[in-house]
C-alpha cells in the first residue's frame, strides 16, 4: 500500500488527510501545533461572489470552495462529526452609495448564472438591514446574499481530522524534518512514498532543506470575540462593510470582529493593544452597541501568501513525490477544504476538478 504523509495540520492539511483517508490509503498527518495557525484563529466568511477581485484563477478556487461545503458537511455528519462550525446564514454587504450597491447587485446576478448556490439576492433598506443584524447602526443599506455562510475554522479543522482518524489516518503532533527525501519525526524515519507539504505560514521551512524557496510570506491577523446577551444570534447573517473588515455571529451571543492585516511582525503570536484598538474602532463604527459588550478574547493567526497573492498547488519542482500547497491567505476557510480535496486527487493520480497546472509552484532556488 502506498503511504502518504501530510505535514501541516491546518484546514488545508486536515482536508487533504481526510480526502486521502477516504481512498483507503495509508495516511499520516503531522502537525507541530504552532501558535498562530491561521485555521485555529479564523472565523470564515463563505461569500466569494461579490468580491471585486478580478483574478479568474483565484475566483475558480473560492467559487468551487463555497460550492463544495454542503457536500463536505454532509459527509462529515454521516461520520458523526456534527460540530463542523458551518452554517448557511446569508450575508449582508453594507453600502450607502446607491450606485455602488446597484453595481454589486448586478455583479452578483451575473455570477449567479454559473453559481446558483448564491441563492436569493435583494437590496435591503436601512430598517431591513438592521432587522437582519440588530446590533448595526440604523444608516446602512445593504445587499442580502442568501447562499453565504460562516464557518468556525477551529471546529472545521478538528472535524476533518477526527473524520480522517475514523477512516484510518494516523495523526502525530510533533515536528517533522525532511532529510534526503525521507521524513523524520522525533529523529525516527517514517515511511512515506508521497509527501504533501501544507504548512501554511511556515511553508518555506521544509522546502529549504531541498534547496527550494517557495516564496511563502504571511500577515499577522488579530480577531476580536465579543459576548452579548441575546437569545438568537445563531442565525444572524455575516456582515460585510465596504472595508475589508467583517462581523460574524455564532451561537449563544458570540460576535466575532475582524480583522487586522499586519506586515513584518515575525511569528509574534501575542495580542497587541494597537490591534485591539483597530478592531474595536472598526466594529463599533458599524455596531455602536458593541462598546458595552464583553470582550471575551482576541485570537492571533498568520495568513500565508504566495506571489501575486495566488495560491500554489502542485509538485515541488524536481521532486515528483513531494507535493506542496500554500498561499490561501484570507480565503483559506473558503477554499481550504476544496483545495485539500484537489490536492489529494493530484497525489492519488486522479482527475482533478480544476486544471492545477495553472497553480503550479515555481520553487525558485
Amino acid at each position: 500500500m502506498i503511504s502518504y504523509v501530510v505535514i501541516g495540520g491546518g484546514i488545508l492539511g486536515a482536508s487533504t488527510a481526510y480526502h486521502l483517508a477516504k481512498n483507503n490509503v495509508s495516511v499520516t498527518l503531522i502537525d507541530r501545533k504552532d501558535l498562530g495557525q491561521a485555521s485555529d484563529a479564523a472565523a470564515g466568511i463563505i461569500c466569494p461572489w461579490i468580491s471585486q477581485r478580478r483574478n479568474k484563477k483565484w475566483y475558480a478556487l473560492v467559487r468551487n470552495g463555497a460550492k463544495y461545503y454542503k457536500q463536505l458537511v454532509k459527509e462529515l455528519e454521516d461520520l458523526g462529526e456534527t460540530s463542523t462550525g458551518y452554517k448557511q446564514v446569508g450575508a449582508i454587504a453594507l453600502q450607502n452609495d446607491a450606485k455602488k450597491l446597484q453595481k454589486m447587485f448586478e455583479r452578483a446576478i451575473e455570477k449567479r448564472e454559473e453559481a446558483p448556490e448564491i441563492g436569493d439576492l435583494k437590496i435591503l433598506s436601512p430598517d431591513e438591514t438592521k432587522s437582519f443584524f440588530p446590533l448595526l447602526s440604523e444608516d446602512f443599506t445593504s445587499l442580502y446574499v442568501e447562499g453565504a455562510a460562516r464557518v468556525d475554522g477551529r471546529a472545521m479543522r478538528d472535524a476533518l481530522i477526527s473524520a480522517a482518524k475514523k477512516l484510518g489516518a494516523e495523526v502525530i503532533y510533533s515536528d517533522a524534518q525532511l532529510l534526503g527525501g525521507d521524513v523524520f519525526v522525533n529523529g525516527k524515519p517514517l515511511t512515506a512514498d508521497k509527501i504533501i507539504l501544507t504548512a501554511g505560514a511556515w511553508g518555506n521551512e521544509i522546502p529549504a532543506a531541498l534547496g527550494k524557496d517557495m516564496k511563502v510570506s504571511f500577515q499577522k491577523a488579530q480577531i476580536m470575540h465579543f459576548l452579548i446577551e441575546n437569545e438568537g444570534t445563531e442565525d444572524w447573517p455575516v456582515v460585510l462593510p465596504p472595508t475589508n473588515q467583517y462581523l460574524l455571529a455564532f451561537d449563544k451571543g458570540k460576535i466575532v470582529a475582524g480583522s487586522t492585516y499586519e506586515e513584518n511582525t515575525g511569528y509574534d503570536p501575542l495580542v497587541t493593544e494597537a490591534g485591539k484598538q483597530v478592531l474595536l474602532e472598526h466594529a463599533t463604527s458599524i455596531a455602536k452597541s458593541l462598546e458595552t459588550a464583553h470582550m471575551e478574547e482576541v485570537r492571533v493567526g498568520f495568513r500565508p501568501y504566495t506571489p501575486e497573492f495566488l495560491p500554489v498547488i502542485g509538485n515541488v519542482p524536481n521532486f515528483d513525490s513531494i507535493y506542496f500547497a500554500n498561499g490561501l491567505g484570507a480565503s483559506g476557510l473558503t477554499a481550504g477544504p476544496f483545495v485539500g480535496a484537489e490536492l489529494a486527487r493530484l497525489a492519488l493520480g486522479q482527475e482533478t476538478v480544476l486544471d492545477l497546472s495553472l497553480y503550479a509552484p515555481t520553487g525558485k532556488t
